[in-house]
Parts: structure tokens; sequence; C-alpha cells
């Protein structure tokens, strides 16, 4: 079934006014051959790009968005199979050989990839990368080529473009080598630009700098951009037009404004109610979608989301919605669009309901809010008993944390040239039920304080202390022992923690048995274990492979409550998890906090989802904390200039207050911590710097600001001399 969507059916004017597509996409269809059948990963997908337009293709993980985009530029494996028409200047690329392909990619249509580092060869300078791909399509002398590709790194924002030139991608931060991709997307001036997750795995601040970079490369090429991401805030921000993907298929597609102010698909409704916003308040409630998506091996009958949708009809499991248009919207697959258009039918309200089997609105903030009286500790039947202590009783403090490590040159006989202070004078007390979230770029120094946390050893220099007791005492293996069971992690990535041979009742059972339970015992409270993080007891069976995300990230978390902790330390515990999933994991959390009194220590870049599950804030930079805060005052009134530009930088799903907001994007990288400034440590980045009288600047440059209240008596510190 084709879902094909000109200009008209947007609402804009007609063929006989409207520009000449760029790149039109019909009826495409690709599947993958698999041992279970073909997986129908494209099903009749079609789109005009209009030149200067940008087109946000959005849905969550295996809803078929990287496989159209690689299925446009032709860099499907060859197993694929392939049918439909891509149309760019009316030269149809389906079924074209690779050879006829190499001509068009780079010249007529340019890719920006999620992962800068495999996109770029190691071996190879970044400017003889640019500079042969411009000779490839270009007449043009080596030298030519070379200024070129000095002018297009100067172009995307790299400094001392000249020098840097010459160096090889493993010189170059994240954010820089995805300049770099840009620029080289960006050479030969295509009419078409594709963006896969451009700015994942990035930091806000980075994040905000590379999509300035994109609107650049987009101005000076005039090309249409299609950009695939699962950040509704960025395709609020910079997409013209929005796709969303589900199962294979486009459900619904609208002009942004549209479709953000009135989505009328419950799929793109869930989306945006499962979607964390810095501007909302912390008692919002996070809704996530139920369930799973469908396996795309054989499809059941039916709208695939009908599963999951909370306002699905009978007709909706036996007939698959063809795209209808709706008045002054857009297109949509849904049988109840229009009810939801005209305001008739709130789908909203029934995703925070619970259904009759009570998969709807299960963790959702509400029930994750609900105090549970005369809850103080982990309780079970099995005689694996503990409690989480008072209320407020200060369960870690951190004075004074400091790390470093050598730096050193030579390949066989290596000698120390300088010092990397990784962490500096760190210091914080974190509290039962309380969730301290540690925020800021990366090399920061936030992992690095959790990992010195974590080792349970004295520190270099400063003090630890768990429950009252300081790490460096020395002590028997019985106390170390006790500490490690007070301290436990939830790790980033679940398909990397989980040992991949153990079963889930196995992987549960592991620390059980390391702290001496008997098998009983371990049976029942790995049964309590499942309970508590909402697994259903089918999963014990099976193998974290045969795991979805979310789920992997369940048995984690309930992994880490295995020992009774007293603090779990959370090191970006959702930002491998699509936008739904992610929803249920805070809600969870947020529940596991109030039911067992536990103390969270966070490590995120997301300070949206941070603004909904931490309690207080603690901005790191360079390995100093600049700023600490109670989470809305934080929030509401910034001190710190880099807490400034990192909450502004943060993308707000909402494109009129997107597009309208002041933004403070930081310009240059941040500083190596082998070299740390005299003074503030965020001064040669400050947007304040400049504005300082000649005294302010020589005190910022030579001494370094201690942390200070906001007011007096305040709990908000802050570490600025201008402010």
């Amino acid at each position: 079934m084709t879902f094909t969507l000109t200009s008209a059916a947007l609402g804009t004017p007609g063929s006989d006014t409207a520009p000449e597509p760029v790149l039109s996409v019909r009826d495409l269809e690709i599947s993958f051959p698999s041992e279970a059948g073909p997986v129908a990963a494209v099903r009749g997908v079609g789109f005009d790009l209009l030149p200067g337009r940008t087109l946000g293709i959005v849905g969550e993980s295996g809803s078929g968005k990287s496989a159209t985009a690689m299925g446009v530029m032709g860099l499907l494996p060859p197993t694929a199979r392939v049918s439909g028409q891509v149309l760019l200047g009316g030269r149809d690329l389906v079924g074209l050989d690779d050879k006829r392909l190499s001509r068009i990619r780079g010249k007529d249509i340019g890719m920006v990839f999620q992962d800068p580092l495999s996109a770029l060869t190691p071996i190879f300078s970044v400017g003889r990368q640019l500079a042969d791909a411009l000779r490839v399509h270009q007449d043009l002398s080596r030298q030519a080529a070379w200024n070129r590709a000095v002018e297009l790194l100067d172009l995307v924002g790299i400094p001392e473009p000249h020098r840097r030139a010459r160096s090889f991608p493993h010189e170059f931060s994240g954010g820089m080598r995805q300049r770099v991709v840009i620029a080289l997307a960006m050479a030969n001036s295509p009419s078409v630009l594709v963006a896969d997750e451009p700015t994942t795995a990035l930091d806000v601040t980075v994040q905000a700098q590379i999509l300035d970079v994109l609107r650049t490369a987009q101005r000076e090429t005039g090309a249409g951009l299609v950009l695939i991401t699962h950040d509704l805030g960025v395709v609020a921000g910079y997409a013209d037009d929005v796709a969303v993907m589900y199962a294979g298929r486009i459900v619904e597609r609208a002009g942004a404004d549209a479709l953000f102010r009135r989505p009328a698909m419950p799929y793109t409704i869930g989306l945006l109610g499962a979607v964390p916003r810095p501007d909302a308040p912390r008692e919002r409630p996070l809704v996530p979608i139920a369930g799973e998506p469908p396996s795309l091996v054989a499809l059941p009958p039916g709208c695939p989301f009908a599963a999951r949708c909370p306002a699905a009809l009978d007709r909706c499991r036996t007939e698959e919605p063809a795209a209808t248009p709706v008045a002054g919207h857009g297109l949509v697959a849904c049988l109840r669009a229009e009810e939801i258009a005209d305001g008739r039918l709130d789908a909203a309200a029934l995703f925070a309901q619970p259904s009759p089997d009570g998969t709807h609105g299960a963790d959702t903030a509400e029930s994750a809010a609900a105090d549970v009286p005369g809850t103080t500790g982990i309780t079970s039947t099995t005689g694996i008993t503990g409690t989480t202590g008072s209320p407020g009783e200060v369960v870690l403090r951190v004075t004074g944390l400091a790390k470093t490590f050598p730096v050193t040159k030579g390949a066989l006989l290596k000698r120390r040239v300088g010092t990397l202070h990784a962490v500096s004078d760190v210091a914080f007390e974190l509290r039962a039920g309380e969730t301290l979230g540690l925020v800021g770029e990366s090399g920061s120094g936030k992992t690095t304080t959790l990992l010195e946390i974590l080792r349970l050893r004295p520190p270099e220099r400063g003090r630890i202390e768990i429950t009252g007791t300081d790490v460096a005492a020395p002590g028997s293996a019985e106390r170390l022992r006790a500490l490690r069971g007070a301290v436990q992690i939830v790790m980033q990535d679940p398909t990397g923690a989980l040992d991949p041979r153990l079963t889930v009742s196995q992987l549960l059972a592991e620390p059980l048995q390391a702290a001496g339970a008997d098998r009983t015992a371990t049976r029942d409270w790995v049964a309590e274990l499942l309970d508590l993080v909402r697994l259903d007891a089918s999963v014990t069976d099976r193998f974290p492979a045969a795991l979805s995300g979310g789920q992997r990230q369940r048995v984690g978390i309930a992994r880490a409550l295995a020992t009774q902790p007293r603090v779990v330390v959370l090191d970006e515990p959702v930002s491998a998890l699509d936008v739904s999933v992610q929803a249920g994991i805070v809600n969870l959390l947020t529940r596991l906090k109030r039911e067992l009194g536990l103390a969270y220590l966070v490590v995120a870049h997301d300070l949206a989802v941070m603004r909904h599950f931490a309690d207080r804030v603690a901005v790191m930079y360079l390995g100093h904390i600049v700023e600490s805060a109670p989470t809305e005052e934080l929030f509401a009134r910034p001190r710190h200039p880099y807490t400034e530009a990192l909450l502004s930088a943060v993308p707000v799903p909402d494109p009129r207050r997107e597009r309208t907001r002041e933004r403070i994007v930081l310009r240059g990288e941040q500083p190596s911590a082998a070299r740390l400034p005299q003074g503030c440590v965020f001064v040669d980045r400050c947007p304040l710097y400049a504005r300082l009288d000649e005294d302010l600047r020589q005190r910022c440059r030579t001494e370094r600001p201690a942390p200070r209240p906001a007011a007096p008596g305040s709990d908000h510190q802050h570490a600025c001399h201008a402010r």
C-alpha cells in the first residue's frame, strides 16, 4: 500500500505554482531475508521533497526510518529486495548498479551518517578525504581541491582549518568529526541531503552546533534535507514537514506546526506524550506506549498498532487503514483520525488510563509519584530483608574528590609529559529517597566521579563515605562485601551489561548466590524482583537476545536491586532506548525510589529527562561542579553561564516555541583537562566574558571561583565571579 504525499495533500499551493520536487519516492518496498521469512522493513513509502525544505522522519527503532534512507541512497546490502521508485531529478535510482550509483552519490545526493568515526577513513587526513571527494566528481587540480577542502572545513566551523585539514579523524572530537562528515556531504553542492540520526550520542551543546552546521549546509547548497531522528525536539526546531513511521510505513504526515499542535494518529500522540519536556512541570506525567512493535516477518491482519492502541476498534484488528487526508492537517493512516482531529476523541487521555488487561498506563508518573505509607525498605518472604534507612539520611557523602591521569609520550619508552585532571575538588551529599543528577558535556568528569565511588577504595584525594563508612577505613572482607552490596550500578547499554549466555533467572540469581542465599530463597526472590520491575514470569527462561531493549534494562534494574542496595548509580540509564520505552523506565525508577527508599546518583546528558527524574542537579565542567541546585530552581533560575548554555540547547518539542526562544550556542570545543586554565575553567568559552570590565576579566583569568550560595542560606550554589 503506497503512502504518497504531495504539496497539495499538505494544503500548500498546487503543482502549477509549487516548485518541482528534488526527490520523489513512490511505493518504496524493502525486504530482507531471514530464517523466519522475509522481513518487510519498508512497506509502500512515498513522499516528495521540495528544494530547501526539511522532511523529518521519526519513529521507534525498527520502524523503517534508516532502511528508507539506505534505500534512497542505494546503500542496502545485495540480499535486500527493493521495488518502487526513487526519482532524483527525474531519474529512477532503483535498479541502478553500484558503479552508476557512485556517480550520483556525493554529487547529486549527500549523506550524513550516524557514526562519524566509521564514516571517515582512518588512514587519510580529513583534508585529503574532502579533496578526493571533490576530484571524483569535479575536474579540479590537486591544489584547487585542497583549497576548497580547507574552505569547507572553515564553513562548517572547524577552527584553524589550514592546520586541521592535515589532521586524522581520531585527532578530532565527536562533534568535529560530524562537522567533517557534513562538509563531505555538501562538498559537491548536492540537491538532496540525507542525515541519519546526525546528533545521536552527542552532547546537547554539540548537538546544537551540528544542527546549525546542517542548516548552513542546506542554505549553501539549496538542498532538500531528509532528517531522520528519534528526537522530537530536534524535529520541532528544524523540520518543515514530519513523517511518522511505524511498522515499515508512514502512518502520519503533516506540516510540523500542525502535527505538533494536534496529532491525529494515536501512535504520534503516544510518542509526544512520552517525551520529557524541559519546559514542563515535573508533575507532568510521562505516559509510555505499552507493548512492543510487531514483528515485521509476518504482520498480523489489521492495523499494526492496534495491539498497543487504547483507541482501537474491532475493525482496526482486521483492516489496515489507508492513508486518508484530514482537513487542514495532512495524511493519516487511522480509522479514527477524523474523530481525533475534530476533538470528539481524546486519545491522549486514553493512553494514561489502564486498559482492562492492565497494559495501558502501567508505570505512569501518577502511579510512580504515589507515596507508599510505611515503606522503609525492601522486604520479601524469602528471608532476604534489608532496610534503606530513615528518609533524609545521608547515604553517600563525597568531599574534595580528585582524580588525575598521567599524560605520556613515546611508543616504546613512555615518559610522563603532563597530568590530566579528570575530577577536581568535587563535593556533594546524597540522601535516602533522593535523586542527584550529574550533567555536563563529555569529558566533564561525570563518569570518572561514578567510577571513583564504585571502586570502594581510597580515592587519590578526598573522602568518600557510604552509609557513614569511609571507604578508606581499614576493615574486614565482610565490611567490604556489605559496602559492595550497598552500592549497585545500572549500566547505559543493557545489551552489553548482561551476560548473553545466561537466562534472566540465572542473571538475577547470580548476585543472590554470591551473597549466600539458598536455592529456595533465590527462586522466590527472583520472582519478587521480576514483579518489582513489572516483568512477566514468562521471561525467566529467556536469554537477553530474546528481550527488547526496555525489557533488558528492566532486568538490569532488577539485578541491581538483588543485593538490596542503599545507593543505585545510574549511568545514562535511558540514552539507548526509544522515547516510548524511555518513559516507562523513568516512571519505573521513580516508583521504585519511592517504594523502596532508594537513593539514585544519575549521570545523563538528556536534561529534559533529568527535569522529570532528579530532585537535585549538579552541573560539571572540566572536572569541577560549577553549579548545583534543586531541579526546579536550576531550570527556572540558572546562575552559571555554562548552565544557561546547556539549558538553552535542550530542544523543546513545540515548533513555535523552539524556533522563537533565545538560544546560547557555545563556540569552540571544551579544552583539554590536561591544560586547565589558571582561573575559571569555563573562561575560554564563556559568553559573558566579552561583556565584563577589565578587572573582572583579569579575575576570571587568574582566580578559580569557589562555589557560593545564590542567596543567603540557599542550597543553590554556583562558581562564577560575574554572577
